[in-house]
C-alpha cells in the first residue's frame, strides 16, 4: 500500500527541496503557494530537505508505516536552517513536529544575544546587510550553535544528534522521534513566515491538489478516475467538461451545448475533478468557441487506461498540456503564449471579445482558417497538438485512469 507526502510551499517564492528515499532521489522545485504530491510506499523511509542557496537546511525525516503500523517522523535542524518547516500527519495537528516560526524566533534570540555570543557564532550564523539572520550552518558541527538554538527551540525540533552511536542524546530531541497515529498521508509545510498548515484542509486531498512538480506528478489509484486540472493564469478561470454524445471506432459525436460539470479554479491553483470512467470527451476554458481542447477518455476498451491529447481544431485560446499521473512521465501539448504574435488573419475572437485563433477544420460559424493552420503548424507543430487532424500527435496514456491537464 502507498500513502503520500504532500510538500506545501506557502512562501511567495519557489523553493527547492532535496528528496531522499522517494522520487528516485531527485530534487523537486515547488512553486509559490503550491504543493507537490510524492507517493511514499509503506515501509519506506527518507527525508525532505529545504535548500537555501545550495545549502541544506531544515528537514522532515519520515518512515512510513513503521513499528506497530505507525508513521515515524521528526523535523530536524541538525544540518542547518534557512526557513520554517513543520511535519505532521494530514489534518491532525496533534502530531505536528517542528517550530513554525523557527527563523523569527532565531532572529529574536540573535537580537538579544550579547556581542560575545555573536562573535562565537560568526562562522556559522549568516546575516544579510541589515543584520537579519538568513541561514545557519549544520548545528551538529558547532557545539556553541547547538547551545544557542536550544535557547529558543528546545523541544520543538531535533537539534542535537540524539540517541545515536552510543550517545544517549538529549531527552527533548529523542522525544521528537515519537510515533504518529497509524499510517496516513504526511503533510510537510514550508514558509518564510508561519509554517503552520492550513486547518482544516480546503477539501479532502483526493479531491483537491495544488500544482505538482512534473517530475513527481503522480496520483494514487484511490484518487479514482478524473482530471487533475491546473490553472496557470493569474486570475480565476472557469473550465467546462463535455462528454461526447456518442463514440464509435475512431469517431465521436462532439457535445457543444451541454457541459457537465463546469468548475472554477483559482489563480495558479489546481482541482482534481472526479469523473465516471465512462467519460469520453474534452475540457476547455469556459463554454465559448474558439477554444483549446484537451480531449480524453478515462478507461479505454483495450487497456482500461486513460488516454488524451491537445487539439486546436476548434480554435486556440491559449496553451495547454496533458500528462500522465501514473509516474510514467508521459506528456504532450505546449506552454508557449502564441496568441499575441498571431497574424490578424488567423484571429477569431470569442463572443465575449477574448482573443483566440480560429478553427482549423471548420464548424457552423466558419470554414477552416488557413492562416491559423499555417501559423499553428509553425509555432506549435502537429506532433504537439492536433491542428489539421489525421496522425502525428503522440497519445498520452495513464494506467491509473487519471490525467493532468494544465491550462496556461
Amino acid at each position: 500500500m502507498s500513502h503520500n507526502i504532500i510538500v506545501t510551499n506557502l512562501s511567495n517564492h519557489e523553493q527547492e527541496f532535496e528528496v531522499h528515499g522517494w522520487n528516485n532521489n531527485q530534487n523537486i522545485m515547488v512553486q509559490p503557494n503550491t504543493a507537490c504530491l510524492i507517493p511514499a510506499p509503506d515501509g519506506s523511509s527518507g527525508a525532505i530537505i529545504a535548500l537555501h542557496d545550495g545549502h541544506e537546511g531544515e528537514q522532515a525525516e519520515i518512515t512510513k508505516n513503521g513499528f506497530g503500523g505507525n508513521d515515524f517522523f521528526d523535523l530536524s535542524n541538525i544540518v542547518g536552517a534557512g526557513g520554517n518547516m513543520t511535519v505532521q500527519q494530514l489534518d491532525d495537528p496533534s502530531t505536528r513536529k517542528g517550530d513554525p516560526l523557527f527563523m523569527q524566533n532565531l532572529n529574536n534570540a540573535w537580537a538579544r544575544a550579547d556581542q560575545g555570543t555573536k562573535d562565537s557564532l560568526a562562522q556559522c550564523v549568516h546575516t544579510d546587510g541589515s543584520g537579519r539572520v538568513v541561514r545557519i550552518d549544520a548545528i551538529k558541527d558547532y557545539p556553541q550553535l547547538e547551545t544557542f538554538v536550544r535557547s529558543f527551540a528546545d523541544g520543538k525540533t531535533y537539534i542535537g544528534v540524539g540517541a545515536w552511536g552510543g550517545s544517549p542524546g538529549v531527552d527533548s530531541d529523542n522525544a521528537q522521534s515519537s510515533a504518529g497515529k497509524g499510517n496516513r498521508d504526511i503533510q510537510v509545510t514550508y514558509n518564510d513566515g508561519d509554517a503552520t498548515p492550513f486547518a482544516p484542509q480546503v477539501a479532502p486531498l483526493q479531491h483537491f491538489f495544488h500544482p505538482v512538480s512534473r517530475a513527481v506528478q503522480s496520483l494514487d489509484a484511490s484518487s479514482g478516475p478524473g482530471i487533475l486540472l491546473t490553472n496557470h493564469t493569474g486570475a480565476e478561470q472557469s473550465y467546462s467538461f463535455y462528454n461526447n454524445y456518442w463514440n464509435g471506432d475512431g469517431t465521436a459525436g462532439a457535445n457543444f451545448d451541454h457541459p457537465d460539470p463546469t468548475v472554477s479554479v483559482a489563480a495558479n491553483s489546481s482541482l482534481f475533478v472526479s469523473l465516471p470512467d465512462t467519460f469520453k470527451g474534452r475540457v476547455q476554458r469556459g463554454t465559448q468557441l474558439p477554444a483549446t481542447w484537451a480531449e480524453f477518455q478515462l478507461s479505454a476498451d483495450n487497456d482500461h487506461a486513460a488516454h488524451g491529447d491537445i487539439s486546436l481544431q476548434q480554435g486556440c485560446d491559449g496553451a495547454a498540456t496533458i500528462s500522465a499521473t501514473d509516474g510514467s512521465g508521459r506528456s504532450n501539448g505546449f506552454t508557449e503564449e502564441i496568441l499575441s504574435g498571431a497574424p490578424e488573419a488567423a484571429v477569431q475572437n470569442k463572443p465575449d471579445g477574448t482573443r483566440a485563433l480560429a478553427t482549423t477544420v471548420g464548424n457552423w460559424m466558419s470554414g477552416p482558417n488557413q492562416a491559423a493552420i499555417d501559423y499553428e503548424l509553425q509555432v506549435v507543430r502537429q506532433e504537439r497538438a492536433y491542428i489539421v487532424g489525421g496522425t502525428g500527435v503522440p497519445d498520452v496514456a495513464s494506467s491509473n485512469r487519471a490525467l493532468a491537464v494544465d491550462f496556461y
